[in-house]
């Protein structure tokens, strides 16, 4: 899956056991994980039994955000509910890749994929209520508020309010035909 128009194109690719290296790095970056809700400092053995304890589970989607050579991010569709149609959507994009536009690139890919592919009806996120430049793009690309989560995460020494975001498949249909009106 690639896309992408000015800058060097993005693509998805499934997450691979030669990728836990990359991921080990995201997940052991503080500035990264408070955004994730979730401890960093995770050690590499319990990253590789995960991803052992994962790799056929079709709850769950992960894919890594490449641009040219270089490993950008990851994006990942987990808690997919076949019956309900939804899952969960999650992104990280490694720092020194950030503000460069390669996280709308891979949610779109991944939205196509989870609508297109997966027959979705609906994708939802929990973003920090406080990650406004996350919510923004979220926004751009057609998610809305659908509810706040008041102190659900405790993160360095405080207690964090949530958003939960969603877009249904009806509305990323839509959206994507207005674009090529």
């Amino acid at each position: 899956m690639s896309g992408g128009s000015h800058s060097p194109p993005v693509r998805l690719r499934p997450l691979e056991r030669e990728d836990l290296p990359f991921i080990h790095q995201l997940d052991n970056n503080a500035s990264v994980m408070r955004y994730w809700f979730e401890e960093p400092y995770e050690a590499f053995v319990e990253l590789s039994d995960l991803y052992d304890k994962h790799i056929h589970d079709q709850n769950e989607r992960r894919f890594i955000i490449a641009s040219s050579d270089a490993k950008v991010g990851l994006v990942e569709l987990v808690e997919i509910d076949y019956i309900h149609r939804r899952a969960e959507f999650q992104i990280i994009i490694d720092p020194a890749y950030q503000g460069q536009g390669h996280a709308t690139k891979a949610a779109e890919l991944a939205m196509e994929y989870a609508f297109s592919v997966l027959n979705l009806y609906k994708l939802y996120l929990i973003v920090d209520k406080e990650n406004s430049k996350a919510i923004h793009i979220y926004s751009k690309l057609g998610f809305y508020t659908e509810g706040e989560l008041i102190d659900e995460f405790f993160i360095n020494g405080c207690y964090r309010t949530a958003i939960r975001m969603c877009v249904f498949q009806h509305q990323y249909f839509a959206s994507k035909a207005d674009k090529k009106a």
